[in-house]
């Protein structure tokens, strides 16, 4: 297939899928004009990805299989992860997005793996830590006869530094940092996120050990161990300890955890050394600079008549593990260490998604025993198809160069070429371009609304939904609209009982559901599996302790959890939730009683710098408080500063109408645009974010009685384009445009 044939239309590319392309993926000149199509770049990935073969014969003609991996690409039965779409055939190169860095104990070490963490998020890389052999807070330093500041105070180095670079980058920095539970600091950690203020570019953990485990069965003490001497320091109550994770997991999504024996326990190559961290999202656990180069097949393409196709299956996973191998030749790596470890043990890591798409064309609920012994049966296969894929490579490439001494160099078995060969990592984004379910979750919705550029607004439904829906004649705009509003279709009428009990959504699922799955694509996977259990807003501590139990006891190597809506509510200072009101009546809303202006009034003015330039914002009172807000450019006239007018307007119309500071600072804060400026926690998003800082800095002043720390952005929300947002993985991606907090 020639290059010219690549520049039609791809059969099957959604529109959205089209515009996340666009916006996030395909190569643009200086001037941000965009030089390629869908088709062009997947044909400049596939070539790119193919010609790797000539490593291995110089003569070899690598055309027919670029066309086959540009195929099973826009099939869209198979995509790599991200930068690797991004990137392959293009002059950064590169393609991993996957990365674990050490930190060691001294200055010199500490600040080596934030350069080389600066290096890595340039190139569009996440990066995973473990903290754990820092020496704790208040620790003697010798050489200083100082004393440490402990790790919590080195984490947020790490964190400056990775939102100053991703504010140039075209995709976003992500870390994942983990402390042992065994850890001095441990208790600090387990606190370092629960204001929601700090540490905002890392997801944490706590590295949970066995010996941990079964002192919280027992309820007895365990030891707590000084890493720098290796000596008892103290021993803590494990279970008291264990329910002050479950209590802030349950405040806040975090911190999930990581079974730190398991991972070790499954290190191909326990010789080269040990695994203390995972990436961002928890899934692939790597050896310090490490990489991974991930990719996932769509199951939902995997269905013919009624039944899995595993013929098709099998040959997909066949043609990934080629593809996938082929991309740790191809890569430019960040740091020479990583490509000498990546290279050493050729790890990659083959996920799916879909999954949900293919229980519903099965007919099989998601919530059903069948569904989680398929989920078994599926990865079963997958593994043990990946890992002769990885057998036959090895016979003409040869095995890893760590392969002596790993857990494969057995009297009679067949080398492999990759050191682990399946990861279930969340599909954020290509899980968008392919228009499947991401990963293994369950449907996120069966459909809802959302606002487009020109603020009309669009019911977006699941395709397979609607097509079921108008092939049994029960489709209509108004049912989809019920259905986006309800939040389910499981006690809509209107819909056939056979159907509804197929659409099962993320919170149709009990929590414990979410885990017997993540177990059975766990027992035949070579890392982990990321997964996110949801829990509704009425959760208690209870629950959430249950399902960490529970994935103990199924051998799962990690957890992250999801309480709904527990990342945005209001809190009161009285450390009570906010008992929200009924809504007003359309007369009482209508007729609203405006407050008159006095001829003189007396206010504050605070200056706000943004990327527009210089911001004045003046905020005036009455007799009654807050009353009008005025806004003044540095650099008048424009389109921000008429934005920046309008918003003042209509920020003192709600004032004068009754509205309070809180609301209109939840509305405004966290409004992203393309210019922020600053960072850490004197970051200013856009102009309505000064406005909403403006307000805050003066409500604070003035002592109202409000707790404005959890006035956050709306975490329900993508702050790029306003669109749904999923948790999955211990991160926030949105289905209408890509964007993902965790990159």
């Amino acid at each position: 297939m020639e290059q010219a044939k690549s520049k039609g239309s791809i059969p099957g590319l959604s529109k959205n899928a089209a515009t996340v392309l666009e916006k996030r993926y395909l190569r643009r000149d200086k001037d941000g004009n965009v030089l390629e199509t869908p088709a062009d770049m997947f044909r400049r990935v596939a070539v790119t990805i193919a010609a790797a073969d000539k490593n291995f014969n110089s003569n070899a003609d690598t055309a027919p299989l670029a066309d086959t991996f540009y195929k099973l690409m826009t099939g869209f039965e198979f995509l790599p992860n991200s930068p690797t779409l991004m990137n392959a055939g293009r002059e950064l190169g590169q393609l991993s997005a996957c990365f674990v860095l050490p930190v060691g104990d001294s200055m010199e070490e500490i600040f080596e793996s934030v350069k080389h963490t600066a290096l890595i998020h340039k190139s569009g890389g996440g990066t995973g830590f473990s903290f754990s052999r820092l020496r704790p807070a208040n620790d003697v330093v010798m050489s200083t006869t100082g004393i440490s500041s402990g790790p919590l105070s080195f984490m947020r180095v790490f964190d400056v530094a990775t939102e100053t670079i991703k504010q140039g980058g075209t995709r976003r920095g992500a870390n994942m940092g983990i402390l042992r539970v065994d850890h001095p600091d441990i208790m600090d950690f387990i606190m370092c996120k629960a204001d929601q203020k700090h540490l905002n570019n890392f997801n944490i953990s706590v590295g949970l050990t066995e010996a941990f485990m079964k002192a919280v069965d027992a309820d007895k003490d365990y030891e707590i161990i000084n890493p720098r001497s290796g000596e008892v320091a103290r021993t803590m109550n494990a279970r008291k300890v264990f329910s002050r994770i479950v209590k802030q997991a349950w405040e806040n999504g975090e911190p999930g955890i990581i079974f730190l024996d398991r991972l070790n326990r499954d290190n191909p190559t326990p010789a080269i050394g040990e695994i203390e961290s995972t990436n961002p999202c928890g899934e692939q656990p790597l050896l310090p600079y490490e990489s991974c180069n991930l990719g996932s097949i769509n199951l939902g393409k995997m269905v013919k008549g009624g039944d899995v196709n595993w013929q098709k299956l099998k040959e997909v996973v066949r043609l990934a593990v080629h593809f996938l191998d082929n991309v740790i030749e191809v890569n430019n790596y960040p740091l020479p260490q990583i490509a000498e470890m990546t290279k050493g043990n050729r790890k990659i890591g083959l996920g799916v998604m879909g999954w949900a798409d293919m229980l519903i064309l099965l007919g099989l609920p998601y919530n059903s025993e069948q569904a989680i012994a398929l989920g078994e049966k599926v990865m079963r296969f997958i593994n043990d198809e990946g890992h002769a894929a990885s057998r036959e490579l090895a016979k003409v490439r040869g095995p890893f160069p760590n392969f002596k001494g790993s857990v494969y160099d057995k009297p009679g078995k067949d080398p492999m070429r990759n050191a682990t060969v399946t990861t279930i990592a969340p599909t954020g984004t290509i899980s968008i371009i392919a228009n499947a379910s991401s990963g293994v979750e369950p449907l996120f919705a069966v459909s809802f609304v959302r606002q487009v550029m020109d603020k009309n607004i669009l019911i977006e439904v699941n395709p397979i939904f609607e097509k079921i829906a108008t092939e049994k004649g029960f489709y209509s705009e108004e049912l989809m609209q019920r259905i986006a509003e309800h939040g389910t279709v499981q006690d809509i009428a209107d819909i056939p009982e056979e159907v509804r009990s197929v659409f099962v959504t993320a919170h149709d699922i009990t929590p414990e559901t979410h885990i017997e799955m993540q177990a059975s694509f766990q027992k035949h996977t070579d890392n982990a599996v990321s997964k996110t259990v949801n829990f509704p807003n009425s959760a208690t501590f209870d629950d959430v302790e249950k399902v960490y139990r529970l994935a103990y006891e199924l051998d799962c190597k990690g957890v992250t959890i999801y309480r709904d809506g527990s990342r945005d509510e209001q809190v009161l200072s009285t450390g009570k939730k906010e008992e929200k009101s009924a809504p007003a009546p359309a007369f009482e809303e209508k007729h609203a009683i405006k407050r008159d202006r006095p001829k003189a009034l007396k206010g504050w003015t605070y200056q706000m710098q943004t990327g527009c330039g210089p911001l004045y914002v003046t905020i005036n009172e009455d007799k009654s408080g807050l009353f009008e807000l005025f806004t003044t450019m540095g650099k008048a006239g424009g389109c921000a500063a008429s934005q920046c007018e309008a918003i003042g307007r209509m920020v003192s119309l709600a004032w004068r109408s009754g509205v309070q500071a809180r609301q209109v600072i939840k509305q405004l804060l966290g409004i992203s645009c393309h210019a922020p400026s600053g960072f850490g926690d004197n970051k200013v998003l856009s102009c309505a974010d000064a406005v909403a800082k403006a307000i805050q800095s003066h409500v604070m002043a003035s002592g109202i009685d409000i707790d404005m720390e959890k006035s956050g952005v709306d975490r329900g929300a993508c702050p790029e384009c306003g669109g749904v947002v999923e948790h999955e993985g211990g991160c926030a991606v949105c289905r209408v445009c890509g964007y993902s907090e965790c990159a």
